[in-house]
């Protein structure tokens, strides 16, 4: 497997002056993903893959999204105008394609072709992490599985987590592809006909490093199951 983490930092370049935002602003969900960082960590020394992940805020230029695509930098993040986003030049809005959004997918697409090259069945796993409230509306799932039309990991994946004792898991719910949220997998995924799923973790469940640890080993578990 590869693993993928598109929202796994909320750093700023300091050029860019915190876009605007007070710097707790930045510890919020809307300039990353909470713990999904940590849990794929633990996930990639659990079952030995390798892992590509961000390293700058979705808030500079959403990785998972098409750059022409409204959320690939947003003038508002759920309800909190981000100030730095609202007057970008074009120029600038191609800056950061070229400076973040190419060279991140151009390293993903390069470990994809390596390892697909000694594994004919390699499977590409995404994780990340959804805020427990949004627009005041409470979120119940606990784990959401997200798939796009190849269903061949996220169906297994459904069984054998809602198998578990206590834990309410959503099928494409928080999000959806329709959400726009699948743009990475879609990318390196379809055209090689890879299998692939979306993890999306609540992330008050995965605020602790425990936490952290315990759903990458039964996240694992399930994936070696399937694999």
């Amino acid at each position: 497997m590869v693993l993928v983490c598109d929202h796994a930092s909320n750093w700023v370049p300091p050029a860019l002056e915190c876009l605007g935002l007070a710097p707790p602003e930045l510890d919020r969900h809307i300039a990353w993903d909470p713990g999904a960082l940590s849990v794929a960590q633990h996930l990639a020394r659990f079952i030995d893959a390798p892992l590509i992940h961000a390293t700058i805020s979705r808030l500079v230029l959403d990785v998972n999204r098409d750059p022409a695509h409204a959320g690939s930098i947003v003038t508002v993040s759920e309800d909190t105008p981000i100030p730095g986003n609202v007057s970008i030049t074009p120029q600038e809005r191609a800056r950061r394609v070229r400076d973040i959004y190419d060279p991140y997918h151009q390293c993903l697409a390069q470990t994809i072709e390596t390892h697909a090259a000694r594994h004919p069945g390699l499977q590409i796993v995404s994780i990340h992490s959804f805020t427990p409230v949004y627009r005041g509306q409470r979120r119940p799932w606990h784990v959401g599985v997200l798939s796009d039309a190849d269903r061949r990991m996220a169906q297994p994946l459904l069984q054998l987590l809602r198998a578990e004792s206590g834990v309410n898991v959503g099928d494409n719910e928080p999000y959806a592809p329709t959400d726009g949220v699948y743009h990475t997998l879609g990318r390196h995924c379809a055209a090689r006909g890879l299998r692939s799923v979306l993890l999306e973790l609540r992330a008050d469940l995965v605020s602790e490093a425990r936490a952290q640890e315990r759903w990458a080993r039964k996240l694992g578990q399930a994936l070696q199951t399937i694999s």
